[in-house]
């Protein structure tokens, strides 16, 4: 029996809960830690967890009863604890953004290797039948060459979203809507394309003045001559998410449609609706997934933590993510075309340096210790 202890009593460790829970016969909340201790006892309460609530990370730990801790925090602190409770020798899955910086990102990774424990990123949209589908028509062939590609990360979030205090800022939040809500979707593009050579990038805040971070980002990534274009935004009232590739044979996009053509003697397109009509049934024949989202991921890693089977994505593939985010960043501040990798001695490789370049279009004003409790959106949809 895996015993885990949740840091952060947020959003996102409900969620967190309520995946765990659907393996009772492998493991077991047993530890919250939070800032604040009823609110971390509110949650356990929900959840009619017998779990034991501390104020910190520090004590959850000395308390010495975790096998796994579920890092759900702020992204500021992700590594500092992640890195602490590696070396206490514990398993750890961490929530997104990996870190604050690439330099962060290597702490956590060495720290795995040198303690022979397991670092897991969360990147719960990899583990959804409409991407491994997909997937499975671009790796076999069957659209043929990507021409290009296009990648849509659009929500919604209201002004008072980032009243929370540490959101909207560099040194806490780490980044705006591409690094809190694209930065799955980034993932996504890394996992049907590799890492990019370049990237062309540019950032706005055009409706929150709350916060010093961006709401809007765009980004042309050249992938060894083929274009792929990025939107990010938190203006998008349907929280419209897609992901379009134009290939050799055929048109594609997620969600799910497909279309191919045929030139005319004019050089005009016909439908071939044959050719389309085998690329849907080859896209249904791959087998639909029996666990999705945070729940497949999480088994995942239980199993890891067990030997039973492989962590399905690496720490360092999220790194290039953050890589990738970063890149971004740069070429919005330089005016310039950034290349990658990022090195060592690269501004944007450590927090401090990335935080000190960032502009802040605005400062925040207002601050709260917690929002008001409700639903969250966390793209569970995709793809559907």
């Amino acid at each position: 029996m895996i015993r885990i202890g949740i840091a952060g009593a947020g959003a996102i460790a409900a969620v967190h809960m309520d995946a765990f829970a659907l393996f009772p016969d492998r493991c077991r909340v047993v530890a919250i830690c939070d800032t604040f201790p009823e609110k971390a006892a509110g949650l356990a309460a929900s959840r009619k967890l017998d779990a034991k609530v501390f104020p910190s990370i520090d004590a959850m730990l000395a308390d010495g009863n975790v096998d796994v801790v579920s890092v759900c925090l702020p992204p500021s602190v992700h590594a500092q604890v992640a890195v602490k409770a590696m070396q206490r020798g514990k398993h750890v899955i961490c929530e997104k953004p990996m870190a604050s910086s690439l330099e962060e990102c290597d702490l956590m990774i060495a720290a795995a290797k040198e303690n022979n424990v397991h670092l897991c990123v969360v990147c719960q949209n990899r583990f959804k039948t409409p991407m491994q589908r997909t997937l499975t028509l671009l790796k076999g062939g069957m659209l043929g060459k990507v021409l290009s590609a296009e990648f849509k990360s659009l929500w919604w979030r209201g002004e008072n979203y980032y009243d929370l205090w540490w959101r909207g800022t560099w040194e806490k939040e780490s980044g705006g809507c591409l690094m809190s809500h694209s930065v799955h979707y980034i993932d996504l593009m890394q996992m049907f394309l590799g890492m990019p050579d370049s990237v062309c990038g540019s950032i706005r805040n055009i409706a929150h003045d709350n916060s010093q971070c961006e709401d809007y980002g765009f980004a042309v990534f050249d992938y060894r001559g083929i274009p792929v274009s990025f939107l990010s935004s938190l203006e998008n009232h349907g929280e419209e998410q897609s992901i379009h590739f134009d290939c050799e044979r055929a048109s594609c996009s997620i969600p799910w449609s497909v279309e191919a053509v045929q030139p005319l003697g004019n050089g005009f397109p016909a439908k071939n609706e044959p050719l389309a009509e085998s690329l849907r049934k080859a896209y249904e024949s791959v087998p639909s997934l029996l666990l999705e989202g945070h729940p497949a991921q999480l088994l995942n890693f239980l199993k890891t933590v067990t030997g039973e089977e492989a962590l399905a994505v690496s720490a360092e593939e999220e790194r290039n993510t953050i890589e990738i985010i970063m890149g971004i960043y740069k070429s919005s501040v330089t005016g310039s075309v950034v290349s990658f990798p990022l090195d060592k001695d690269d501004p944007f490789y450590t927090k401090e340096g990335f935080v000190s370049r960032m502009p802040h279009f605005h400062e925040k004003t207002r601050t709260v210790a917690n929002l008001q409790t409700g639903p969250i959106t966390l793209g569970r949809n995709m793809g559907e």
